[in-house]
């Protein structure tokens, strides 16, 4: 049975620790979006951001090519995709945080234990396998099912600050982690980012996370109960998961994101080695990769404020056409000056995307089967990243240079940005 707002929360506050909560300034799903934020900053960006820093050690201590490191990537992002659907059931039946603490501990641990799994180029495929497996329980589709039923009037700001972590982790982890490989090696800096998940996210988000509102005796947004009757939308309205299947706009969203989420992560991922190609030091190829990351950081940010007051299919198209204007100055242009720009535009365009996915998937097909229909969509997009790193390093070991992979790209978010210009009015709309 779904994981619905009547049923009998995990923890049951008392009528006294209600009222201490009501009256405490601060709506108490702000906190919520903040150990969000701390959970995601240390998941998604340790295996996503990182892997572009990480790409030429495991090249020369395996002594492969960057196919078959590519490959690590695309294993990694496969079981991703196929993950987050069954992540996204198990969030409708039994609720996100049963969901984020155990998948937390377990990629820290896996992280923790690099050793084990790191003597040669198969076991490392098995590596990222475990840790893509896992990536779904502490990535956007729990966190973003929870922060959904939290806020509704606010929920497109409350997303953008919620992704945040993944959008600051996109801006340090890469320095940090050649800062680690430098002075320890990749084994040792795998190990540390492990460490870090069980010391700091785990408790933060065991103290502070509750999957709704409900849970605590509150409503969304901090509205009375005559408000949330008024609204129209409860947090059980919506389709079911197998109605969406019929659904055209769903189509055409999951296209659009797949043929986005295939171009950036295929720049992000390479971006690194792109920028050393072309003369820049390891460093300041890291500090590039860490420029994609401001941007997606002010993706998030922008993104998740503009949601609330922007028909959001038009906010995709002009975030994704800024990808595909990007893409083309990588493309195009051997002036390091220009490939950072075009980073920075492609980074804007990964920071809306993430956050642009969950609000469409709440406002056409509702709350009912969020869990589900996001780890569907979710899934596509996180294949698409398996597939278009695979395409970057097949390209350049196939030709010598990325320039017929970007050029696939940029005609793929040209296609993209027509197609989630299609979808068609809100479904269900903000009080």
């Amino acid at each position: 049975m779904p994981y619905l707002p009547t049923q009998p929360a995990l923890v049951q506050p008392s009528r006294s620790q209600r009222m201490n909560i009501q009256r405490r300034g601060i709506f108490y799903g702000w906190w919520v979006v903040l150990a969000s934020a701390v959970g995601l900053f240390w998941g998604p960006p340790i295996t996503v951001f990182t892997f572009s820093v990480f790409l030429k050690p495991l090249m020369r201590d395996f002594h492969a090519g960057r196919t078959a490191i590519s490959l690590g990537y695309t294993v990694h992002a496969i079981a991703g995709a196929i993950s987050a659907p069954l992540v996204g059931l198990l969030i409708d039946r039994y609720g996100a945080r049963r969901v984020i603490l155990p998948a937390t501990a377990i990629f820290g641990s896996v992280l923790l234990s690099t050793g084990i799994w790191s003597d040669n180029i198969w076991r490392f495929y098995f590596f990222y396998l475990a840790l893509g497996i896992l990536l779904s329980g502490v990535g956007p589709v729990p966190y973003g099912n929870v922060i959904s039923h939290w806020f509704d009037r606010h929920r497109g700001l409350a997303l953008g600050l919620m992704m945040l972590g993944i959008g600051g982790g996109a801006m340090i982890m890469p320095s940090f982690a050649q800062l680690l490989i430098a002075r320890l090696g990749w084994r040792m800096a795998y190990a540390v980012f492990g460490f870090a998940v069980l010391l700091i996210p785990t408790p933060i988000v065991t103290v502070f996370l509750r999957s709704q509102p409900q849970d605590l005796g509150l409503l969304p947004d901090g509205a009375s109960p005559a408000h949330s009757t008024a609204a129209g939308e409860t947090g059980a309205s919506g389709l079911c998961g197998n109605d969406v299947r019929h659904s055209r706009a769903f189509w055409l969203m999951v296209c659009a994101f797949f043929l986005v989420g295939a171009s950036v992560q295929g720049c992000v991922v390479h971006m690194v080695a792109m920028l050393t190609d072309r003369g820049s030091s390891v460093q300041a190829a890291a500090l590039g990769s860490s420029l994609l990351g401001v941007a997606l950081l002010i993706g998030r940010v922008g993104t998740g404020y503009l949601l609330d007051r922007v028909f959001a299919p038009r906010l995709a198209a002009l975030f994704f056409g800024g990808v595909t204007v990007g893409i083309g100055l990588l493309w195009m242009s051997n002036v390091t000056a220009m490939a950072l720009a075009g980073a920075f535009l492609i980074g804007l365009g990964l920071g809306a995307e993430v956050d642009i996915v969950a609000y469409l998937i709440s406002r056409y097909f509702g709350l009912r089967s969020f869990g589900k229909i996001y780890g569907l969509a979710f899934g596509a997009f996180v294949l698409a990243g398996a597939l278009g790193p695979l395409m970057m390093g097949a390209g350049f070991d196939l030709t010598g240079s990325y320039h017929a992979p970007l050029a696939a790209f940029f005609l793929s978010t040209l296609v993209a940005t027509v197609l989630i210009t299609q979808i068609g009015p809100y479904k269900y709309y903000p009080p």
